[in-house]
């Protein structure tokens, strides 16, 4: 629930932000959600990185994936790059459009830690897909527009 949280909270400042100094970056609520996924990616990213979330996260790679460790720290890898992409004018609509297909990719990893109750427990399945559609929206409505 925390990316969330900061996906919708970093997004209003950034908006709120724009309209109250004029900065021309963030005059859409496109370009302040790049802004609050931005900081959404960071902060999910920390998790490959940092212990015990990091164990949790391999935890929920599916067994027939090889070398889960090695796997974790390159999606950690391309979610910071990712948020630093969104910042960016130039590639802010292709990094969320990598984005989208990198949610879609690890997908599968949140569906079996749900069925099978491993790594992070933060909710279950249907509220975990009903939050992976909301992160996918915003990725696309940064990329489309």
């Amino acid at each position: 629930m925390a990316p969330f949280i900061v996906l919708a909270v970093v997004t209003v400042l950034a908006r709120v932000l724009g309209r109250l100094t004029g900065l021309a970056w963030l005059d859409s609520w496109p370009r302040a959600v790049a802004v609050g996924l931005a900081a959404m990616f960071a902060l999910t990213a920390s998790a490959h990185f940092v212990e015990p979330r990091r164990a949790a996260l391999i935890a929920m790679v599916p067994p027939s994936l090889p070398n889960a460790p090695a796997l974790v720290t390159l999606t950690g890898v391309l979610e910071l790059a990712g948020a630093v992409g969104l910042l960016i004018p130039a590639t802010s609509r292709l990094a969320a459009a990598c984005l989208f297909a990198l949610l879609l990719g690890m997908f599968p990893a949140n569906i079996r830690a749900a069925r099978a109750d491993l790594g992070i427990k933060s909710m279950p399945l249907p509220a975990r897909t009903v939050l992976q559609g909301l992160f996918l929206a915003a990725c696309a409505l940064v990329a489309l527009r």
